[in-house]
């Protein structure tokens, strides 16, 4: 695996949660198991498609058949055992690339790391990095999933969906399950691609019935024995199976087929009966105590049944064919056959046996040998409440940090709420978990739980119920730490500044100067909260300690995290160099490691967007290419944000303001599940582009639904969208020639000019002085127009900004030229005009790109399908190409299939010439 082992138990990354090796295991094959042709071929012709369903209800042989077929194919394979616990949709990506890594250890690796990252990205984007690496494989290989239908999960249901919906032709997936999945079955049908094997399908024929019995039971039987059974059992295998154990040693087997019939169930509860009356009265206590295990070893049943030589009792069970599967091939662990696991639970509750007790001992064997999931399952399958609480507290953090906290949520809330309340580290990460998931009143409740024992020192052991509660000295002693820090995210994440700085300090307040990983969280907490005041020093101050206490403990990928912010205030303050050197160091941090570490992409992005900003185009298309080539490695939710911003900028430089909305667009579905300060919102980015196209009745509706007017108390969290206002007054004032609206605009721009000032927002006070040039020049005021111009370039060029200037397009460049006549800071001035030019020869190459010949196609392409297009006319490859837009290569593939119909053309050379033909390029 692309990961460390020990013993059966996997480890993804030395905080993860471990993995069960043995349900990576697929059980051998029988010896002289009864041969099936006919079905082996239907799976044979299945790998045509995408995906085989296998599908019957519990005892049909569904993991015998697959274990005999892969044992047979020529083709790598992967195996997946799935339980209930893999509705937990990190759970089941983890376990799911854990076992796709037994093929090769560097599948989805990048995958996997950036779901235990402190950003992950989106399920979609975890997939198409897993689905990029598959493609690249140069071998076709299996992967079947046992047992789907434990995994009753929407999210779980739709990751395999889009999994499968984007498969490469390198891996074909077999589901087998007890009823259908939530999957869309019917159109993967009508294309084809679905191969199915149904109960009918499962059933044994006459002939294998006799080969059963005689080859695997080694069992004589009459061919009317044979044809009864058969007709009895309709050909069901675990009925056969249950069957030929009560026939063993029987004089008139005859006169036995005959006693029994009707529906399985009955001939379940019938034959079971049978077979444990017929075993001895050590093998039926063992058996139904060891019921309750999903998982038995030797050593746990030893545990469980209070008795030794289990492994000489499983050796038994397995030579005798009763019911029990091997899950490695060292006979180590085994399970019995689910359905005859149900009756043996069955037999055990009817017989009024406590199953409590074997459920404690279960657990504390399974706690011992690091495997605390399952120690917690059976703790709360024994309502040992204090005991599963113990567990479940003890989980808290490396589940929290391996994001399986809908897992943890599930079990916690099994728990009584007088027991939780009476654990305050307990009641601490229920808060935490109810905050990520956005439950904020919730969380409260659990926060105060915690605080009444601030101040309090419960001894370790203090009996408080059935067993003494233990706590994790450290993390009692961090609960003043730990509380308001909860609260300053929690008031973070609803923008509620003032309580986000009180909290904040109170728990620095708690630490010495001397812990810097302590005070990292409420430190970085606290800066956000400034940087959302416009507090910007202090601001930059508590983030950069925040972020340096992560980098004292070797935690690079966390301190790197808050470089964008810092270097975002510096932007603030007008400081673009100060930005890029923090980019720089941040880049020198994250590339001691190899493969660099998760975040780099969004280091690229940044260099790439202050070189753009100074106007050197190639070096910003160099750091971009970079950015987007780790980005497609190491995709995050704040990455795709700030892409989605970047790329947004090119297109509406370019004239493609269509193209930069549907950019914004994507960048505010990202916006939505990041709690930064958003001082340059998406929707004044939109609102500005409307103002651009003319569509001032769009941007007065923002203005609207955002509640924004000249009179407003400024701030600085306003203040972008106070000077997006303030562009549409200007735009309102040209449409109409309405002197209020002018008067307005540099009334607003006036007052926000003073409040940058104060603030000391250089980068802020240059663009709010362009802006008031444009007032001025619309109201024909040109010689104060170019004294705000004259203002701006004095503050810009000691830190080379260009783009400032240039995005504002003709106005600002007819007001350079005449501030050039007058001799002002020519140098500069002639630096910022060649951006101009070069600007204008870039929309000129592009521009036919822009417009489509509608009457020349039956169908346009779609701006995706263009942008494909764009990038098969450099040369890329479909690899490239998926790499360079973040999609899976089917994808691409699929996007390829539309442009070549849509041209009418058969072949990439043939779509490129037709497409130039058209003027489409």
């Amino acid at each position: 695996f692309g990961a460390h082992a020990h013993g059966n138990i996997v480890y993804t990354s030395p905080m993860a949660i471990p993995l069960l090796a043995t349900k990576f295991y697929s059980p051998p094959p029988r010896p002289h198991a009864v041969v099936r042709p006919r079905l082996m071929e239907q799976l044979d012709t299945g790998l045509r498609g995408k995906l085989t369903l296998i599908c019957a209800p519990a005892g049909f042989g569904k993991t015998t058949l697959m274990s005999d077929w892969v044992a047979r194919c020529e083709r790598p394979f992967a195996w997946l055992s799935l339980d209930v616990g893999e509705g937990d949709l990190s759970r089941f990506l983890t376990y799911l690339i854990a076992a796709l890594q037994t093929v090769d250890r560097n599948l989805g690796g990048e995958a996997l790391a950036s779901r235990q990252s402190p950003q992950p990205p989106s399920t979609e984007a975890t997939l198409t990095l897993l689905l990029n690496d598959i493609a690249a494989l140069s071998d076709p290989f299996i992967l079947i999933l046992d047992d789907y239908h434990a995994v009753d999960s929407e999210e779980v249901d739709a990751a395999l969906g889009f999994l499968l919906e984007h498969l490469p032709p390198q891996l074909h997936v077999v589901v087998a399950t007890r009823e259908d999945p939530q999957l869309p079955l019917a159109r993967w049908r009508a294309r084809g691609e679905l191969s199915e094997l149904r109960a009918h399908d499962l059933r044994f024929t006459a002939d294998e019935t006799a080969a059963f019995f005689a080859q695997v039971m080694e069992i004589d039987l009459s061919k009317d024995d044979i044809a009864a059974l058969e007709s009895r059992t309709e050909g069901w295998v675990a009925g056969l199976q249950l069957a030929a154990l009560s026939v063993q040693g029987r004089a008139n087997v005859p006169a036995f087929i005959e006693t029994f019939a009707g529906s399985n169930r009955y001939i379940v509860d019938y034959l079971v009966e049978e077979v444990l009356e017929r075993q001895s009265e050590d093998v039926r206590r063992f058996l139904l105590q060891t019921s309750v295990l999903e998982r038995l070893s030797a050593p746990l049943c030893d545990a469980v049944t209070q008795q030794e030589g289990s492994q000489v009792l499983l050796e038994t069970l397995e030579r005798g064919n009763l019911f029990l599967i091997p899950l490695d091939d060292e006979r180590r662990w085994y399970r019995y056959h689910h359905l005859f696991a149900d009756v043996l639970r069955a037999r055990l509750l009817a017989q009024r046996v406590s199953a409590r007790d074997l459920h404690v001992r279960a657990s504390a064997w399974l706690e011992q040998q690091g495997l605390r999931p399952e120690a917690i399952r059976h703790a709360l399958a024994a309502e040992d409440v204090e005991r599963a609480a113990r567990l479940i507290e003890l989980s808290w953090r490396v589940m929290d940090i391996s994001f399986q906290s809908a897992t943890w949520l599930r079990w916690v809330r099994a728990l009584p709420d007088e027991i939780v309340a009476n654990r305050p580290v307990l009641s601490l990460g229920y808060a935490w978990a109810l905050l990520s998931e956005g439950a904020f009143e919730a969380a409260e409740i659990r926060l105060r739980d915690a605080e009444r024992w601030l101040g309090q020192t419960p001894s370790e052991g203090e009996p408080r119920g059935s067993e003494p509660v233990v706590y994790d000295a450290h993390e009692f002693r961090m609960l003043g730490v730990t509380i308001p820090s909860a609260r300053a995210y929690k008031a973070q994440a609803l923008g509620d500044v003032r309580a986000t700085i009180e909290h904040a300090s109170e728990a620095l307040a708690f630490l010495p100067e001397d812990d810097p990983l302590g005070r990292a969280i409420p430190n970085a907490l606290l800066g956000l909260a400034h940087w959302a005041s416009g507090n910007l020093e202090d601001a930059y101050g508590a983030l950069a300690d925040g972020m340096a206490g992560f980098e004292t403990t070797g935690n690079l990928m966390a301190a790197i995290s808050g470089t964008f912010g810092l270097a975002d205030i510096r932007l603030a303050q007008g400081r673009l160099r100060g930005a890029r050197h923090l980019y720089e160091r941040a880049l020198t941090l994250a590339q001691q490691d190899d493969p660099p570490i998760r975040g780099t992409a969004t280091l690229y992005l940044g260099l790439s967007e202050i070189y753009r900003e100074q106007g050197d185009s190639d070096a910003a298309s160099t750091y971009l290419s970079k950015s987007e080539a780790q980005g497609a490695r190491d995709v995050q939710k704040v990455y795709a944000y700030r892409h989605a911003l970047a790329v947004a900028k090119v297109k509406e430089a370019r004239g493609d303001f269509r193209g930069a909305l549907e950019q914004l667009d994507e960048a505010e579905r990202h916006q939505a599940q990041l709690h930064v300060p958003f001082v340059r919102p998406v929707s004044a980015r939109k609102a500005q582009i409307w103002i651009k196209q003319g569509e001032l009745a769009k941007a007065g509706a923002w203005s609207r639904e955002r509640n924004v007017s000249v009179q407003d108390r400024l701030s600085y969290r306003l203040e972008f969208e106070h000077l997006t206002l303030a562009r549409l007054l200007i735009a309102q004032h040209k449409r109409d020639g309405t002197e209020r609206s002018i008067d307005e605009a540099l009334g607003l721009l006036r007052r926000l000019y003073e409040a940058a000032q104060t603030g000391k927002r250089n980068g802020s006070v240059i663009e709010i002085l362009i802006v008031r040039a444009l007032a001025q020049r619309a109201k024909g005021n040109v010689s104060s127009a170019l004294e705000s111009l004259q203002q701006a370039l004095r503050l810009a060029e000691p830190e080379g900004y260009v783009r400032v200037f240039v995005d504002e397009g003709t106005p600002v460049e007819d007001l350079l030229a005449k501030a050039r006549s007058k001799g002002l800071t020519p140098n500069y001035i002639a630096k910022v005009c060649a951006a101009f030019e070069t600007e204008r020869l870039e929309q000129e190459e592009v521009s036919p790109t822009s417009i489509q010949p509608l009457d020349a196609l039956t169908e346009p392409l779609s701006p995706r399908e263009l942008e494909v297009l764009r990038l098969i006319a450099q040369g890329l490859s479909n690899r490239e190409i998926s790499t360079r837009l973040f999609r899976a290569l089917d994808t691409v593939k699929g996007h390829n299939r539309n442009i070549f119909g849509k041209l009418q053309v058969q072949n990439r050379t043939e779509a490129v010439a037709r497409a130039r033909e058209l003027g489409l390029l």
